[in-house]
């Protein structure tokens, strides 16, 4: 018997949607939060899933514990496949308050990290201060993708201060803005305490901006992705996805769900 070429799933079943898509993508972003996944774990995450993958953040300051030629092999893989990657916010937010950004920058340039998060999550940090570490990414030639809320328990969103720190970060050339919800996704921001999305603020926030696509929602929980991309559309960018949840996601994304596939499709 003759051998069967694999050509790839007829589009109309690989996208019922009709609306994904390639890489790279200006909207309907997916970025992973890797809390210390090995490293044959990450490069079959990769070799799997890369095209539905945007952004891999080294979640916490976890990018301080490897061995350093894992942590190079794994930005190596990254970039190889196309992927941003930069270590978690609360690290930069380390060596803000240890007062050591210049030796953070130059590591996160000399290791090939393309990327970093800036975020107030865990300490206060001004507009000014803000600003300027804006300007250092752009100096490094890297990408910024900025946070907005605090990681503690009970954290509300403040509709001005929220509007203002937007349009403040993306005219100083940050790529995302990220709603803050934290890995568990409890009782944070757009989150109640038991992990429910919050519609009242979500339409709060988007009728305040109407430039969606520049945000970047933390949703780990299945619940909340499907909630946010039936609420939102499919082309939202979301964040601190698990790893073993990408093709999931993207099923969702697809209507290759029950939970998002369309009557009539």
């Amino acid at each position: 018997m003759e051998a069967v070429t694999y050509q790839g799933w007829p589009a109309e079943l690989a996208d019922p949607s009709g609306r994904r898509a390639a890489k790279p993508r200006l909207k309907g972003k997916t970025m992973i939060i890797d809390k210390g996944i090995g490293l044959y774990r990450f490069e079959d995450l990769l070799v799997t899933a890369a095209e539905h993958i945007d952004m891999i953040k080294l979640g916490f300051g976890t990018s301080a514990l490897y061995p350093p030629p894992v942590l190079r092999k794994k930005i190596e893989l990254a970039r190889a496949f196309d992927v941003d990657i930069y270590p978690g916010g609360t690290f930069l937010e380390v060596a803000l308050a240890k007062g050591s950004l210049d030796s953070f920058f130059s590591m996160v340039r000399n290791l090939g990290f393309n990327a970093v998060e800036i975020s107030d999550g865990t300490i206060d940090i001004d507009r000014k201060t803000r600003n300027e570490l804006l300007e250092r990414a752009s100096q490094h030639e890297l990408k910024a993708y900025t946070e907005y809320g605090k990681k503690s328990r009970g954290f509300e969103i403040s509709l001005d201060d929220l509007v203002e720190t937007v349009e403040e970060d993306l005219s100083l050339g940050a790529e995302l803005v990220t709603i803050e919800g934290r890995e568990s996704g409890e009782g944070v921001g757009i989150f109640n305490e038991t992990g429910e999305c919050r519609d009242d603020y979500i339409e709060q926030v988007v009728q305040r901006l109407p430039f969606v696509d520049m945000l970047l929602w933390e949703a780990p929980q299945t619940s909340q992705q499907v909630h946010l991309l039936k609420k939102l559309g499919s082309d939202i960018n979301l964040g601190n996805i698990a790893p073993d949840e990408v093709l999931s996601l993207e099923a969702l994304r697809r209507g290759l769900r029950s939970d998002t596939l369309e009557p009539g499709v």
